[in-house]
């Protein structure tokens, strides 16, 4: 049966010499995968819609087994995510993350919308670690975890000073800090933020500016959480952080320059 979907490629392997799988995040349908006949080929009608971050109105052939990509039109090309090596680890990160959190056919328009303007903000050049860090916070709840993150874990205290404590699942204020001795001190400006990114709607994020100490807390904080509860273990994310220390070296080393 053919039927037309909107979605957003967010993986593609090799089959053959020729033709490809690619797996179709859509707002209808959720996560589906296709077969695309001649995808490989640099002539092919699929050769362009079939890239990794294309935003695209799809026709497919669905069956009993593995369906077919007839067609593709792009809406949204994501070209200057590719074009970009470090913003486009950042893409194929949360890709390979909405990818490993979330099972075929199973729709979830929030979801879909969450990963499409996540991508749009990136391909606007909007700060990567900053969008990076909202949309895993925004995942948390896609995959089943709800830090506390409103007030203390322990006490319920929505005043005073706070960190962050992996083993309470959430925040701890000042007067609780001694019930985990391995707690996070973050700075204030980070806790807030990790607060904010978890809560908000990110339609409305306008221009966001964070200093490199505080994205950098942010990281360790999430990365930790999500090390600690989710279970899933990204090869994206290992390439993303060996470009983000480069990155680091080479701005580092710029300056030592000058």
């Amino acid at each position: 049966m053919l039927q037309k979907i909107e979605g957003i490629v967010i993986r593609t392997s090799d089959y053959g010499e020729t033709n490809k799988v690619v797996t179709i995040y859509t707002r209808e349908k959720g996560k589906l995968a296709f077969m695309a006949r001649g995808a490989k080929k640099p002539n092919s009608r699929l050769s362009s819609v079939t890239q990794p971050f294309t935003h695209g109105s799809f026709l497919v052939q669905s069956g009993s087994g593995l369906g077919t990509l007839q067609q593709g039109e792009m809406m949204t090309s994501m070209r200057h995510i590719r074009e970009d090596l470090l913003m486009s680890a950042h893409a194929a990160y949360m890709a390979e993350l909405l990818d490993k959190s979330t099972e075929e056919k199973k729709p979830n328009p929030y979801l879909y919308e969450l990963f499409e303007q996540c991508l749009h903000y990136l391909n606007e050049g909007y700060d990567a670690e900053v969008i990076t860090a909202i949309f895993e916070m925004k995942m948390l709840q896609v995959i089943g975890l709800h830090p506390e993150l409103s007030g203390c874990a322990h006490c319920g205290s929505r005043e005073g000073r706070f960190a962050f404590s992996i083993r309470e699942n959430g925040f701890l204020c000042h007067r609780c800090f001694e019930v985990d001795p391995y707690l996070l001190p973050l700075s204030q400006a980070a806790i807030k933020l990790l607060r904010l990114f978890y809560f908000f709607d990110l339609k409305r994020l306008g221009d966001i500016k964070v200093k490199e100490e505080t994205k950098k807390e942010l990281r360790t904080a999430i990365s930790l959480y999500y090390d600690e509860y989710s279970g899933i273990y990204l090869k994206s994310r290992r390439f993303l952080d060996q470009m983000e220390r480069m990155q680091s070296f080479l701005m580092n080393k710029e300056q030592e320059e000058d």
